[in-house]
């Protein structure tokens, strides 16, 4: 069985500025007005579903510079 690569979005979200935080929810297809909302709240408070979908989604700490 083969191992699930997960993205450490914890460290990433804490030391991530606004706009890059707005970069990783924008590639999770989340809406514009909710990405107002969740980029200035700590990563344990976005949703479980929410949090999911970024540490599966395969997106690189790259692709977010």
């Amino acid at each position: 069985m083969t191992k699930i690569e997960t993205f450490d979005a914890g460290t990433f979200w804490k030391n991530a500025y606004a706009h890059q935080r707005g970069k990783l929810l924008q590639k999770v297809n989340v809406p514009d007005d909710q990405v107002i909302e969740l980029v200035n709240k700590k990563y344990l408070e976005l949703p479980a579903a929410l949090k999911y979908e970024i540490e599966t989604s395969g997106i690189t700490k790259k692709e977010l510079q």
